[in-house]
């Protein structure tokens, strides 16, 4: 860069500056300095104060990612060994991120039950009431299932885990969740289903021995397809949702992760997961509460008064699936991020392949509660939604021995026995 007083054109005569043009400079120097710390100032605000006001789960996440690095000791090491070590010399030992999540309980208890070993980490985060997770919490540990409180995208933390446990699998269920909520956060779900399944993956590829990996993905995939019922030969290009993007994203990542590194990578494409411990922003779930409360529940229906309807699935037959994805899944075949042989590569869908319109849904609800709904019939909003799932699962039947056995009746029967242990008689309050 010129100096100030340097001429501008060869040739040209030097003007002295006089203390007045001095001062001006000094002048234009400090607010330049003022200026440049108001404008440092507002990045800082907005990249690490706005999004903890607008968002509390993405406050609570930070505040959780940076607790974690404080996790050591002998105590602490001692609770993971335990947690993680398999009842017979040849059991699995698992590390099920999301462990506090709905499925992730339900899995991470199902393991435990069976002899093998399971270590969970949830970060705790309050996309819904943390509340119903600390009750999972405490449900898994009588069950000897301890949850580290940590972040997927917190290496340290993983390295740590690694270190203490050689986990021979890893069913990776943490993430963002919901069609509508990813309008109003996005970067939630880009720093969960995408940044945080890059983190687990990069961190498994470097391990050794690198463990065989198991991983939500969703029946959101499918988009805009209009072809049912839904086949994993089908196109999976046209996304509806920003969380269906993610989800999309997290297969092609997977691929390329399984190509270059060979680990052993298994998707499962969930269908409308429902059930006892559900999350509280699935319809089933805040239907039963508004009804309860004799508020009006909203139903929507499709285009051109099309019927709105769902291939609801049953937490059991879920978890079977789970159990059966980790129980043929092959070993990796890298070594320290170093890829020796062909890996597997599969993706399953996991649904109950009975679509059953949400009109029907909230029936079978007013028969179980013995309350009427007040229904709020209206258009489907422009958030994401897919008029309707119907899953193809011959694929999981050959090659998983999958098969849901639990009917819609069924399921909600033992949903609502729940929901009413947990909230009415146990005095909860269900916001």
């Amino acid at each position: 860069m010129k100096h100030i007083d340097s001429p501008s054109t060869p040739g040209k005569i030097k003007m002295e500056k006089s203390p007045y043009s001095r001062l001006r400079l000094q002048s234009s120097i400090a607010k330049l300095t003022f200026w440049s710390f108001v404008f440092v100032g507002m990045i800082f605000v907005f990249f690490y104060r706005s999004p903890s006001s607008s968002n509390p789960a993405s406050s609570d996440l930070s505040r959780r990612s940076l607790r974690t690095s404080s996790y050591s000791g002998p105590d602490f090491e001692k609770r993971v060994r335990q947690s993680a070590k398999p009842r017979s010399r040849h059991g699995m030992s698992v590390l099920v991120t999301g462990a506090a999540g709905f499925v992730g309980t339900h899995v991470s208890a199902s393991l435990k039950r069976r002899g093998e070993g399971v270590l969970g980490l949830d970060n705790f985060n309050s996309y819904y009431d943390p509340s119903l997770k600390r009750a999972r919490q405490t449900l898994l540990e009588r069950s000897g299932v301890y949850i580290v409180e940590g972040d997927i995208n917190d290496g340290a933390l993983l390295a740590k885990l690694f270190d203490i446990v050689p986990f021979t699998h890893v069913m990776h269920l943490a993430a963002q969740a919901g069609v509508r909520f990813a309008m109003e956060n996005p970067s939630s779900y880009v720093h969960s289903n995408i940044a945080g399944l890059v983190s687990v993956l990069e961190f498994c590829k470097n391990v050794n021995p690198q463990p065989a990996i198991v991983w939500a993905s969703s029946s959101s995939v499918y988009g805009l397809n209009t072809k049912v019922p839904f086949s994993e030969r089908d196109r999976t290009d046209q996304p509806a949702s920003l969380y269906a993007a993610t989800k999309k994203a997290g297969e092609e990542i997977a691929h390329t992760y399984n190509h270059i590194y060979g680990l052993s990578l298994t998707g499962l494409r969930f269908f409308t997961v429902y059930g006892p411990w559900g999350r509280p922003d699935m319809a089933y779930f805040f239907f039963t509460r508004d009804m309860l409360k004799g508020k009006s529940i909203p139903i929507f229906e499709a285009v051109n008064h099309g019927t709105v309807a769902r291939d609801f699935t049953f937490i059991e037959d879920i978890v079977k699936g789970c159990l059966a994805a980790l129980d043929t899944a092959e070993k990796s075949t890298g070594s320290g991020g170093k890829k020796k042989g062909p890996a597997q590569l599969r993706v399953y869908n996991l649904g109950n392949t009975s679509p059953v319109p949400v009109g029907d849904l909230v029936s079978i609800l007013e028969k179980l509660l013995k309350v009427k709904a007040k229904r709020l019939v209206m258009k489907m909003p422009r958030n994401g939604d897919v008029p309707f799932t119907h899953a193809n699962i011959s694929l999981a039947e050959r090659e998983l021995g999958y098969k849901p056995t639990t009917d819609l009746h069924t399921g909600l029967k033992k949903f609502v026995q729940w929901y009413l242990s947990y909230y009415v008689d146990g005095k909860k309050s269900a916001q």
